[in-house]
């Protein structure tokens, strides 16, 4: 199978974990527009809670109810796809500047479900660069000090400025973008810890600790991840 019809593959196989009555977290990015795809497809009397305003519009477009977080007490179980995916599932994500809205329904959920290829299955995190989500203002004060973290936690990578056309790329909630090409994450632990401690830093793409299971595409079939 080809990349895309792994991803496919993937898609699918979490769209049969969805019962009617779920609330479903709908993740951002190519694997979970596929996921979402898949679901429309089966027709399930469900909720949805997107993590990006792109996956908020496909998911209505496919007939799917989407609900702001705020409007639900809880969800039952969210799909998303994983830029990388390490020991323990440990995970980098927001590779589509959508890693906020990602982590917020991450946390709001009962059961989470990363879907990705195999290319995404590493020894170590940081080969994919880390994304942290920082405020516009100040940006390049915020992103001396996001650098002066990553040295201390053994990272020599300085973080740059994500953009498309010449222009700096801009998340749903209108905040700015930086990358850290890490090369291996020592700890990823401590560094997750270091960046939220920096006024400035909304948020970063170290999933730790959220995923229940992994479904990885291979070319002769899906397997199944566990922490």
């Amino acid at each position: 199978m080809s990349a895309d019809d792994q991803k496919r593959v993937a898609g699918e196989a979490a769209a049969a974990l969805i019962e009617d009555g779920m609330t479903v977290g709908l993740g951002s990015g190519s694997t979970a527009a596929l996921f979402v795809e898949a679901l429309a497809a089966r027709k399930p009397r469900i909720r949805g809670v997107a993590t990006s305003e792109a996956t908020a519009s496909l998911a209505r477009r496919l007939g799917i109810e989407v609900l702001d977080l705020d409007a639900v007490d809880h969800i039952d179980l969210t799909v998303d796809g994983a830029d990388q995916i390490g020991p323990r599932l440990a995970m980098i994500k927001g590779g589509g500047a959508a890693l906020l809205r990602e982590k917020l329904v991450w946390e709001a959920s009962r059961r989470c479900v990363a879907i990705a290829d195999h290319s995404k299955l590493e020894g170590a995190l940081g080969r994919f660069p880390l994304p942290i989500e920082v405020v516009a203002f100040g940006h390049r004060s915020t992103a001396r000090r996001i650098g002066d973290a990553l040295k201390a936690c053994g990272i020599a990578a300085p973080p740059v400025l994500r953009e498309k056309s010449g222009a700096p790329v801009v998340t749903d909630g209108g905040n700015l973008i930086y990358d850290a090409a890490c090369g291996e994450i020592p700890d990823p632990v401590a560094l997750g810890l270091a960046l939220k401690r920096l006024t400035g830093v909304v948020e970063h793409g170290l999933f730790l600790g959220l995923a229940e299971r992994a479904l990885v595409a291979t070319p002769t079939g899906v397997d199944t991840l566990w922490p």
